[in-house]
């Protein structure tokens, strides 16, 4: 699987993963997950960060989601944008697709998550009797229908499935996802290879941060998928682009690897 590059220094990479590809190695993904292809790419640099430092990986994605990931390249860059996530000073911005319509077009989830095991597969649920970790999902309806929203969404904290569990838990699931969602059981259970679920219409669409090193505001982009681009079109009839704020600062131009 070709993966692009979104920005690339000495000290970081800003990776777009497609959809698909798990971000590091597991069960049945030895060998085919994005780092694996980081290491091959880039092991020099890599290695050096060894596993206390995740081998340079700042956050994870989801399988099923596409969009930026952030790698450092070197200890003191990792270092210094590990502490800018727990910091909460990284922007991260998503688009989803959800069904049906928030009654406010504007909304903050705040129900802490718990990490339960059902079937073969970890999941989030509502914390019970005060347990569970602090979660923060914003978000903000950009077009809808009376079926189907987009929203542009941001987290303030990096909760497994966060995006996923919280929306549905709103009432929202997001088009195409078989654990969190509200009007069917939720399957567990993984396809069986060569059969291919639909896909999860959540995007890391923006990353925003400060340069390890010369302390420069970076933010960097990924291209939305063409089936949320597609699906925005038959909801609205019009394209994508004009319904996405504008970015803050200028991006690099991607990169194939």
């Amino acid at each position: 699987m070709i993966v692009s590059l979104l920005h690339r220094d000495d000290a970081l990479l800003v990776v777009d993963k497609p959809a698909g590809l798990v971000v590091e190695p597991g069960l049945g993904h030895r060998r085919d997950s994005l780092l694996n292809g980081l290491m091959a790419a880039h092991g020099d640099s890599l290695s050096l960060m060894g596993p206390s430092r995740d081998w340079g990986l700042l956050h994870r994605l989801d399988r099923e989601t596409s969009g930026c990931v952030l790698v450092a390249l070197r200890p003191a860059a990792y270092d210094s944008l590990r502490e800018q996530f727990e910091s909460r000073r990284v922007r991260k911005s998503y688009l989803a697709i959800v069904n049906g319509r928030p009654r406010m077009s504007e909304g903050v989830v705040d129900t802490a998550l718990e990490e339960v095991r059902r079937g073969d597969l970890k999941v989030s649920v509502p914390g019970r009797r005060g347990a569970g970790r602090p979660a923060v999902t914003r978000y903000r309806v950009l077009a809808s229908t009376k079926s189907q929203a987009l929203l542009l969404v941001s987290i303030d904290t990096g909760r497994l499935h966060q995006i996923r569990a919280h929306l549905a838990g709103i009432g929202h699931p997001i088009e195409g996802d078989r654990i969190y969602r509200t009007d069917l059981p939720p399957n567990t259970s993984r396809p069986p290879p060569g059969r291919e679920a639909p896909p999860l219409l959540l995007h890391a669409w923006r990353l925003g941060f400060s340069h390890p090193e010369s302390g420069r505001a970076m933010e960097a982009e990924s291209p939305p998928p063409r089936a949320l681009a597609e699906r925005v079109r038959a909801m609205t009839g019009n394209d994508l682009a004009p319904l996405l704020p504008s970015a803050r600062s200028i991006r690099n131009q991607p990169e194939s690897k």
